[in-house]
């Protein structure tokens, strides 16, 4: 099992675009992106910390639909 990195908030937002990702809308210090997919729509919040507490990366990642060790290759 892979562990997971210790990323800011812009960080885990470059992963989510390189997986297809697109910017919605930022409302404060959150930042809302989808992905559109031919089942169902996908939506993702990510706070823009300067460190993301692993608690909270893994909520994004399991949201966005992906693996630790996929989220780790895009990174």
């Amino acid at each position: 099992m892979t562990r997971l990195p210790v990323i800011s908030g812009e960080e885990a937002i470059k992963v989510l675009n390189k997986a297809g990702f697109v910017f919605v809308r930022q409302k404060g210090s959150h930042v809302r992106m989808k992905k559109v997919t031919s089942e169902r729509t996908i939506n993702v919040t990510i706070p823009l910390h300067d460190v993301l507490d692993r608690g909270t990366l893994r909520s994004i990642i399991r949201s966005a639909g992906l693996t630790v060790e996929e989220f780790v290759e895009l990174l």
